[in-house]
């Protein structure tokens, strides 16, 4: 399912899905929050919260620590974001107008809050050096399963380079998963694969991806894609980096340094 922005994002905070309400089967809280310069917002929530600054310049204030930065481009730069657990007070400054993808879910277990500078954020390219590059990409993974045992979500951003392809070789997992889009230019689009249904996503669209579905996307040629990228943890299936499950008939692509056309030559085959 595919959540289109039908008009731009407003002041405050825009609902995309909701743990207990709409488009409970993501069982996550998902929004866009948009604050001016100068506004300041307390929250408490007795939820496990995560802000990712997608642009702006903000001042986190939270158990008696004060951290912040700047994101001039989502694209270019590693991203900000306080992660911490139910009930901690977090008082959020915008220095500059801001705009932050905020993920959240229930979660009792207590762990230590923790600031992710850009410095902090693990950045790696996939798919560089194979299949003619088709499938490179920027993945930038802020915590999940590894990196924070106690947390019930995921959370990290794709940079799907201009006419290339992500989440690829198509796979699934048992956990459900939420895209955020943007792109660069901004009037620029690509293709949500569903299981085998098409969708064409532009800027501040999202896609609900339900448990066992294949899933991967491309950008049109010429316009760079980024998206935010979140997961839940099941009670009894947490996710982790190797909880990928690729279709058979293209597990080929993963392995090693697979040759393609035009180095693979066509024999005049015919698949059996």
């Amino acid at each position: 399912m595919i959540a289109k922005k039908d008009a731009p994002f407003k002041k405050g905070y825009t609902v995309i899905t909701e743990q207990h309400g709409k488009n409970s089967e993501m069982l996550l809280d998902f929004g866009i929050l948009r604050m001016d310069a100068g506004d300041i917002i307390n929250d408490s929530q007795k939820k496990e919260r995560a802000w990712n600054l997608i642009s702006g310049k903000v001042s986190f204030e939270w158990e008696g620590q004060k951290a912040g930065g700047k994101r001039v481009s989502c694209f270019d730069e590693s991203p900000v974001v306080l992660h911490v657990p139910e009930g901690v007070e977090v008082k959020i400054t915008a220095i500059e107008e801001c705009e932050f993808g905020v993920e959240a879910c229930d979660n009792p277990k207590a762990f230590a809050s923790k600031f992710y500078s850009q410095d902090d954020i693990r950045s790696d390219i996939f798919g560089g050096g194979i299949l003619n590059d088709t499938s490179i990409r920027t993945v930038r993974t802020v915590f999940d399963g590894e990196i924070n045992p106690d947390s019930n979500m995921v959370m990290g951003e794709v940079i799907n380079h201009p006419g290339k392809w992500s989440s690829f070789p198509p796979h699934d997992h048992p956990q459900p998963e939420i895209y955020h889009y943007r792109f660069f230019p901004q009037q620029g689009f690509g293709v949500s694969l569903l299981g085998d249904d098409a969708h064409i996503i532009k800027d501040g669209d999202s896609s609900m991806i339900v448990p066992n579905i294949t899933h991967s996307q491309v950008a049109s040629a010429g316009y760079a894609m980024y998206y935010i990228w979140m997961i839940p943890h099941l009670p009894n299936d947490r996710w982790l980096p190797t909880t990928r499950y690729f279709v058979k008939d293209h597990e080929w692509l993963k392995e090693g340094d697979p040759k393609i056309w035009p180095e693979l030559k066509y024999e005049g085959r015919l698949n059996k």
